[in-house]
């Protein structure tokens, strides 16, 4: 099967060695997405915001695959603080309420960067 890679132009990337999303078939894999443009974390202090942004720039990874949110068929959720899963998961299932992915959210130590406090993966299904 023909294999993409997808960028999102970030300089790490290139420095760690991953793409943005791979697709092979159908399935397209988004790597671990936070809520991060042109280098600065968006929406500190705010796991709510966060995480409605990183949905916001998965989509667009998604969409640019040639698929859309309906897609999705898993996500996993790594979070700073696991007191805050109500304000994830609220955002998480505003955008996924009809769709209803798999989805795991675990608690890690921490993120690349402080005030980084959610990070998602994507896993879509696409169907051309």
């Amino acid at each position: 099967m023909d294999r993409k890679n997808y960028t999102s132009g970030a300089p790490w990337e290139k420095i760690v060695g991953y793409s943005r999303a791979v697709r092979i078939g159908n399935i397209l894999e988004v790597s671990g997405t936070t809520s991060v443009q042109e280098g600065k974390v968006l929406h500190r202090n705010d796991p709510y915001l966060q995480t409605k942004e990183i949905i916001k720039i998965a989509q667009t990874v998604i969409e640019n695959a040639g698929g859309q949110l309906s897609d999705v068929i898993r996500t996993r959720m790594y979070v700073t603080d696991i007191n805050h899963w109500e304000a994830i998961g609220k955002a998480h299932g505003e955008a996924f309420a009809d769709i209803k992915p798999a989805t795991t959210m675990v608690e890690v130590s921490r993120l690349i960067d402080a005030d980084m406090l959610v990070e998602i993966e994507f896993t879509a299904y696409l169907r051309g």
